[in-house]
């Protein structure tokens, strides 16, 4: 992923008002990230406990989604749809409004998903989970990122069905 601006990630966003966007949380930290091993941005709001950010490049755009989630977690064993990583209480199933007048009507998405959006960091090995196991795969770091990448192009699809 190409490093992005606050300015890129504020104007990206498709599932909420430009208001909302203007107001959430933006990390402070963006020239630290490993843009080189990331396939897409996210990060959890710190002010708001339950609400998560991802930008992700498609088709020379960015877009951006407001996601909310559970707190407190089950403790359960789960597995990440996008990254396929297997948590002990480290996956949430992650809502979004839909886009445009959908969303608006309150109809909403949802997958299983890393709780801290790192999923381009388990699929390329950068990453392990606190508590949990990636299966054995004969897949290339490389193979998993491209397979993390289509499951959130699936997912961010649905935003606009």
């Amino acid at each position: 992923m190409e490093p992005v601006t606050e300015r890129d990630i504020r104007s990206s966003f498709v599932n909420c008002s430009k208001g909302e966007a203007k107001r959430l949380s933006v990390p402070k930290n963006l020239n630290e990230r490993p843009w080189d091993d990331l396939d897409f941005l996210g990060w959890s709001d710190p002010s708001l406990p339950g609400r998560s950010y991802l930008v992700v490049p498609q088709e020379e755009r960015l877009i951006g989604v407001v996601l909310r989630y559970a707190t407190g977690g089950t403790g359960r064993t789960q597995l990440c749809s996008i990254c396929l990583t297997t948590h002990i209480g480290g996956v949430s199933l992650m809502t979004a409004h839909k886009a445009g007048e959908s969303g608006r009507r309150g109809n909403s998405v949802g997958s299983y998903m890393c709780t801290d959006l790192a999923c381009s960091l388990y699929a390329r090995n950068k990453k392990r989970p606190a508590r949990g196991t990636r299966s054995r795969e004969d897949l290339t770091p490389e193979e998993k990122a491209e397979r993390a990448r289509e499951n959130m192009a699936a997912f961010l699809a649905k935003l606009y069905t």
